[in-house]
């Protein structure tokens, strides 16, 4: 239902700039498309990712790992998984919503999802190249504390 009407409002809102401007709603439309088709690749590419894993990872197996009946120490191996890879927060939310429905709990999905966006482990030696080692390594660490602060909130909280 939201959904139909945020597409709608945007249709409507889209109209009254074409009325307004014809060449400036058509240029804008073309920028648009260009930044879908450059965004496109990653976005099948997550859809993928999630798609496969939700596949290969059985819900019983889930539910073992990073299910609410895990504790501390599903939340522990989600903080770890979550600190390796880097996935983007469209990407990330989503998968953590199929994992909530697949078994696992808030606490545990709390862990992963926030790891996943904030830590990133995996980009390290660009962090290094880009900034400083010392930097590098103390916004991970520093991340990686956060993340450990709100999955705590988040375990208590639910």
């Amino acid at each position: 239902m939201i959904s139909a009407v945020l597409y709608s409002v945007a249709g409507i809102l889209l109209l009254v700039s074409f009325i307004k401007d014809k060449s400036k709603t058509k240029k804008s439309i073309i920028v648009a498309w260009r930044s879908f088709e450059k965004l496109l690749p990653t976005v099948l590419a997550m859809m993928l990712f999630i798609g496969i894993t939700l596949s290969v990872l059985k819900p019983s197996l889930i539910t073992a790992l990073i299910g609410s009946e895990s504790g501390v120490l599903g939340a522990i191996i989600a903080l770890i998984i979550g600190s390796i890879v880097t996935i983007p927060s469209f990407v990330a939310f989503p998968l953590g919503g199929a994992l909530i429905k697949a078994g696992a709990g808030y606490m545990q999905v709390a862990a992963l999802v926030s790891t996943i966006m904030a830590v990133g482990f995996v980009t390290l030696p660009v962090e290094i190249k880009y900034f400083n080692k010392n930097i590098a390594v103390k916004r991970i660490v520093l991340s990686f504390m956060i993340c450990v602060v709100f999955t705590a909130v988040i375990g208590m909280v639910m």
